[in-house]
Parts: C-alpha cells; sequence; structure tokens
C-alpha cells in the first residue's frame, strides 16, 4: 500500500500548507497518459521517503482551486512545499531519479 494520501480542495490548506513536515504535491488526471508513467515513481518516492516527506496527490478536475493557487498549466505536476513556501515545481513526466535529486536538493 501507497504512502501517497489522495485530497481534495478541502483539505488542501491543512494538508500542504498546515504542516510542519515537506509536502510534495503531485497534481494528475485520470485521463492523462503521462500521470500514468509518473504515479509509481510517485508512491515509490512516498514509501522511500517517509520519514522526512508528505506525499499527498489531487485530481485537477474536481479541484480546480488548489491547481490555480498553485498555478498548475499543466499535468502530471509536482510541486514541493516547505512552511507554505514553494521550494521546487515540476511539470510533465519526471523519471524516478530526476525526482530523487530534486528532492534531495532540499531534503537532505
Amino acid at each position: 500500500m501507497s504512502s501517497v494520501l489522495e485530497i481534495t480542495d478541502p483539505q488542501f490548506d491543512a494538508e500542504v500548507f498546515e504542516t510542519q513536515t515537506p509536502v510534495l504535491v503531485y497534481f494528475w488526471a485520470s485521463w492523462c497518459g503521462p500521470c500514468r508513467l509518473v504515479s509509481p515513481s510517485v508512491s515509490k518516492i512516498a514509501d522511500s521517503y517517509s520519514d522526512s516527506l508528505k506525499v499527498v496527490k489531487l485530481e485537477v478536475d474536481p479541484n480546480p482551486n488548489a491547481r490555480t493557487k498553485c498555478k498548475v498549466e499543466g499535468v502530471p505536476a509536482l510541486r514541493l512545499y516547505k512552511n507554505k513556501e514553494l521550494l521546487a515545481k515540476h511539470e510533465g513526466a519526471i523519471t524516478r531519479p530526476q525526482l530523487e535529486e530534486m528532492l534531495n536538493k532540499h531534503l537532505k
């Protein structure tokens, strides 16, 4: 079972901005082919970084408020936040090593 928490607009602020732990937000859509490629990497990251990172996923179509708040223009999209500060962002497909490199710059 993955450590990825699925959230919606009403939960966004509490789960992302009101936590002391760094949070990786994964924005996705059911119709998005590249999202299906990125999802397994996000799940593996959630498991392997569980001691230092919270990972949440949010489907963009039914949750426009968070998408707008985070300036997501395309999916898949990733945003790394800590204490309401955007530390890193990426839009489009990304490999697991690239994702780990992005996270390691800010978590280690």
